[in-house]
């Protein structure tokens, strides 16, 4: 989830992405509108005004989606909490925060501040609607205005259950935060909240599709797998932060590289290495000094007939603060460097140039899940 996606445009300083799932959701929401909520709110109207309503709604809700992410975002760097961006998906929107809040108080208000966005934006639209009704505007353009209102009322009244991920879900870590004074506690069970709703959600989608509601069965029943998943996922992270927080990285690298000879041919470098190790990026040395990186990325700029004629040396790039990082580097803030970049392995150097390792998400997530089998979930 979150892996395919574009960037709409730059909001307040935020950057507006849309992952390729929400294709399927703008499809559904359009298709839902334009056959079935409208007819039946509005009867009486072609099929060229209902796919017309369709299609604003499914903007409006692009709209409120927004609007709801962005006031966390607002909020979050109000208090010094850096936003990678804002990202719509197959499930809603997600404001991506790089950092957890500091304190119960900031935790309460970035996760109130949703909620509070999408009641005012139902109270405005409710407004707009019975204004526009009240100097006759023309019927439809009402219905997708009062759709709004209740859309927003239905979002941020949706949100404030408290149950990870939702908003409502933070409120509650916040609140247990603020009286245990144990992030990792009120995590847990905010977390397991989360996992009770979604097992809730997708026991409903269940009934509805024993009841002959097929498509909005299934679609509960996804829902539910997200919620359930997102929430295992949060406490999953909290514990990791808490099990590597303070140990450098040098601790988990490899000290067994594989590294790559500047003056190799591409050929050999595919053949060799790339399909030998299945690694996409590699290290390029002279002895013991870094002196660039290769991705599988640069092979492809080079036609396969030419490999042999060329070298590494030829298309490797300088090795850069996304790829590598010094092995007194902190283990969490490379696992959110590898969460930021999307990147499975990082290359360990020193400020010298001095080769010294490679550290690998897999390795970590293995010690990771070897200390919860042993130490279990504290």
């Amino acid at each position: 989830m979150l892996e395919y996606r574009i960037t709409l445009f730059e909001l307040l300083g935020f950057k507006v992405n849309v992952d390729l799932s929400w294709v399927f959701l703008a499809i559904l929401v359009t298709w839902s509108l334009a056959l079935g909520a409208f007819p039946f709110w509005h009867p009486g109207y072609s099929a060229v005004t209902y796919w017309s309503m369709g299609f604003a709604g499914m903007l409006g809700l692009v709209f409120s989606l927004v609007f709801h992410e962005l006031s966390h975002s607002l909020v979050a760097r109000h208090y010094g909490l850096p936003i990678k961006g804002i990202t719509l998906f197959i499930f809603g929107g997600v404001a991506e925060m790089e950092e957890e809040p500091k304190d119960a108080k900031t935790e309460f208000l970035v996760a109130i501040a949703g909620p509070i966005a999408s009641f005012a934006l139902a109270a405005g639209f409710h407004l707009i609607g019975q204004a526009g009704g009240g100097i006759g505007a023309p019927e439809p353009v009402v219905g997708v205005v009062e759709y709004l209102a209740f859309i927003n009322l239905l979002l941020g009244g949706f949100n404030l259950i408290p149950a990870f991920p939702l908003d409502g879900g933070r409120v509650l870590r916040a609140a247990l935060w603020h009286r245990r004074g144990d992030l990792r506690s009120a995590t847990r069970t905010a977390s397991n909240s989360g996992k009770i709703l979604g097992v809730a959600l997708m026991v409903l989608g269940g009934v509805n599709v024993i009841y002959g509601n097929f498509v909005g069965g299934m679609w509960w029943f996804l829902i539910g797998l997200f919620v359930r998943g997102a929430a295992e996922a949060s406490y999953q992270q909290l514990a990791a932060k808490r099990i590597f927080e303070g140990e450098p990285v040098s601790r988990f690298m490899t000290h067994e590289t594989v590294a790559v000879p500047p003056n190799l041919s591409i050929r050999r470098f595919v053949e060799d290495y790339v399909y030998d190790y299945h690694y996409d990026l590699f290290p390029v040395v002279e002895g013991r000094r870094l002196i660039g990186c290769v991705h599988t990325r640069q092979v492809k700029a080079v036609p396969r007939e030419s490999w042999g004629m060329h070298r590494v040396d030829e298309i490797m790039s300088p090795c850069t603060k996304d790829n590598t990082v010094g092995p007194e580097t902190d283990a969490v803030a490379a696992m959110a460097l590898m969460r930021r970049t999307g990147a499975s392995r990082l290359i360990v150097a020193r400020d010298d140039g001095a080769l010294v390792g490679i550290v690998a998400l897999k390795d970590m997530l293995e010690l990771f899940a070897l200390k919860m089998d042993l130490e279990g979930p504290a």
